[in-house]
Parts: C-alpha cells; sequence; structure tokens
C-alpha cells in the first residue's frame, strides 16, 4: 500500500457538506485515511471570489497507482459537481475559478512523478499557505523529495517571504 496525500477544497454552495461527501468518496473509492488535518478557511488562490475555501489535507492508504489515483479523484470532483478543471488562458497561464470540489494530489510516498496528466509532489504546493498550514498538522517533519526541506521548514520560509511582500 501506498501513502497519498491529498488536499481537498470547496468553495461553493454549502462547502462542509462537500468536504464531508469528499472523505466518504475517498475512503469508499482511494483507501483508508489514516491522518485528516482539520478543516482551514482560506482565500482563492490565483484568482478573486467573494466566497472563501474550505481545505482539508488527508493522508490515505491505497493500492491505486498514481495515474488511477488521479482519475478517481477526477470521478469524486465530478460526481460532487465540479464542472470545470485543467482551462487555459490564451496565453498559457492555469485559469482558476471556484468549485463545490477540487482534490489534487500532492504527495505520493516519496515518490517524484512525472506524466503529461499528473506530476507528484504537487508542484506549487510550496507556493500556497492553505496547502502547507494543514499538511504541518499531519507531516510537519515529511521532507518534500525534491525540495529536500521539510514541510515546516517550508511553512516558515512562505509565511517568512509573505511578511516581507
Amino acid at each position: 500500500m501506498a501513502k497519498a496525500v491529498l488536499i481537498t477544497g470547496s468553495n461553493l454552495g454549502d462547502t462542509k457538506a462537500y468536504m464531508t461527501a469528499a472523505q466518504q468518496a475517498i475512503e469508499h473509492h482511494v483507501g483508508r485515511i489514516v491522518a485528516a488535518s482539520g478543516l482551514w478557511e482560506s482565500e482563492p488562490w490565483g484568482f478573486e471570489a467573494p466566497q472563501r475555501f474550505l481545505n482539508q489535507v488527508l493522508v490515505v492508504e491505497t493500492a491505486l497507482s498514481p495515474e488511477e489515483l488521479l482519475t478517481a479523484t477526477a470521478a469524486i470532483e465530478s460526481h460532487l459537481g465540479r464542472t470545470h478543471k485543467g482551462e487555459f488562458s490564451p496565453d498559457g497561464q492555469r485559469c482558476y475559478h471556484s468549485r463545490t470540489m477540487d482534490i489534487d494530489i500532492l504527495f505520493y510516498d516519496n515518490t517524484v512523478y512525472r506524466s503529461p496528466r499528473l506530476t507528484i509532489p504537487h508542484p506549487l504546493l510550496q507556493d500556497r499557505a492553505f496547502v502547507l498550514g494543514p499538511l504541518c498538522e499531519v507531516m510537519p517533519e515529511y521532507v518534500h523529495p525534491v525540495l529536500h526541506q521539510t514541510i515546516r521548514d517550508l511553512d516558515r520560509a512562505l509565511s517568512k517571504k509573505n511578511e516581507n511582500a
């Protein structure tokens, strides 16, 4: 069994109900949740919206491969009402928007994985306080397999960067 680390997020509709439904679907279709952060509230990242997000990190034991995991999480998002993902502007920038459910794969064991559909570790996690905060709750001493820093150190570095901005 592999340990996959996921982050769930919702800012449309009954966000708490979507978060609960996502947890249940992950348990049913992905694997056993062995650790979960609390729910974190955050501002939208990369776009503006009136609704704040709820986010949660989940550590899941899974028999799924990284690609199977991506397919399963995309199906859960779709089942929970997500209609857009992976859109890009004409200049090639990713377009972010509000959603009922977003599930990102942050880590898969200590694997570094790249395919046309998926990059693990998640390439932007070190830039997102809404990811690092809940990650610090469940695995502060985990060493990022590419950046070779602990989650706690990445969180501190981002906080310092944001203070100086």
